[in-house]
């Protein structure tokens, strides 16, 4: 058997924790971990059954009594059975009549089992009682423009859908499900043994009806008795603007149905954005990168770029360094929470040109020749005073 993870140690606390402390702690984990938050992700599930489990326990007074002075024995009585740990301090009785569970003022072992947990059995009696239906994943990919606009999509999925021949009871039309006779609709049967331990109480699923507390006389044709048919199926998908790739568009009651009048699960869509060809997105942020030329860059210029719903001027300053970042305000991506708008930050790639004719290379030595206006290169004299530095 795995080495369960101490309750407490789940939670983040020490043993004791106060109970507004125990629920704190719930808090925090169990947003860490939520499915919705960690879509396909097999380790957080499970870490999130885990903080369930825990608070379960340490919620309740009497099951965190018991933990707190008996451990995981306290409140699962199947803890350590299967490698014979379960108990094993009363193997030190002996005697010709062996251990009886009535020398301890109890009628048998299963009383003993009460005691910790509180009463009942480890397998649960809910298990023919409504049950909701299962959860479904699907991964969508949209383009840039869809999810900075929003749009209308449509998905196909196969999934267990409730049978109409039947309307989900598994019984063929005219006919109907009864309760079991053998466990009178519980679903569970108990079974006595006894053992040199004393007498021994077993429940489990009803062998008659599997665990259903019904019993189905004639099948649906269609079904087979099992209440769902498999089906390809088409879904509509309203996608919001502002979304983003891993973004999460929930469909309530679209997953699998419930059994035993339970509701039906969740569909999940998680999204990809397709990249744009030359807009790159921060947040609510649009920015694009456009090369200029030395002159533009030099004596300033207006220029006219894209956007994803116009084309947008935007003024170049005379003098211009390579890299610089330009702003334009309102013309980003709406949030997906609240509608405000982002903005679109240009930067500045100087571009050099590679041919150049005899006439212009003249120009430029003409140009290079000049004395430049104080000031003009303010980078390059406070590198060279730095390099005339390092080597005086």
């Amino acid at each position: 058997m795995a080495e369960k993870k101490d309750y407490y140690e789940t939670l983040g606390l020490k043993k004791g924790a106060s109970e507004e402390e125990i629920k704190s702690a719930f808090r925090k984990m169990a947003m860490k971990y939520h499915p919705d938050r960690n879509p396909g992700d097999a380790s957080a599930e499970e870490k999130f059954k885990e903080v369930n489990e825990a608070y379960s326990i340490l919620s309740d007074p009497e099951k965190k009594a018991n933990y707190d002075r008996f451990g995981f024995a306290g409140v699962d009585p199947s803890y350590g059975a299967g490698s014979g740990g379960g108990f094993s301090g009363f193997s030190g009785f002996s005697g010709s009549r062996g251990f009886n569970a009535s020398d301890f003022g109890f009628d048998d072992l299963g009383d003993i089992f009460n005691m910790f947990t509180g009463g009942g059995s480890s397998y649960t009696s809910t298990r023919n009682g409504p049950r909701r239906g299962a959860d479904i994943q699907k991964r969508m990919t949209i383009s840039f423009e869809e999810a900075a606009f929003g749009v209308k999509k449509t998905i196909k999925i196969t999934k267990d859908c409730e049978c109409e021949a039947c309307k989900g009871t598994g019984a063929k039309g005219g006919t109907a499900k009864h309760t079991c006779p053998q466990c009178n609709g519980t679903g569970t049967a108990t079974t006595v043994q006894n053992t040199i331990l004393g007498t021994m109480r077993r429940t489990g699923p009803c062998n008659v009806c599997n665990g259903k507390g019904y019993i189905i006389d004639t099948k649906c044709d269609k079904c087979f008795g099992s209440g769902t048919i498999n089906k390809n199926m088409s879904i509509n998908v309203d996608i919001p603007a502002g979304v983003d790739t891993n973004s999460v568009v929930t469909l309530r009651g679209q997953g699998e149905p419930g059994t035993q009048g339970g509701s039906p699960g969740d569909l999940f869509i998680v999204l990809t954005v397709s990249p744009h060809d030359y807009l790159k997105r921060k947040g609510n942020d649009l920015w694009i990168t456009v090369p200029i030329t030395f002159t533009q860059a030099a004596l300033g210029d207006e220029i006219t770029i894209p956007s994803l719903r116009e084309k947008i001027s935007c003024k170049i300053p005379a003098g211009t360094q390579p890299g610089t970042v330009l702003r334009v305000k309102g013309k980003g991506i709406a949030g997906l929470n609240n509608g405000r708008m982002g903005d679109m930050y240009v930067e500045v790639n100087l571009e050099v040109p590679t041919k150049l004719t005899n006439k212009q290379k003249e120009l430029i030595r003409q140009f290079g020749e000049e004395k430049p206006a104080e000031g003009s290169y303010a980078k390059r004299k406070s590198f060279a005073d730095k390099v005339k530095e390092f080597f005086d």
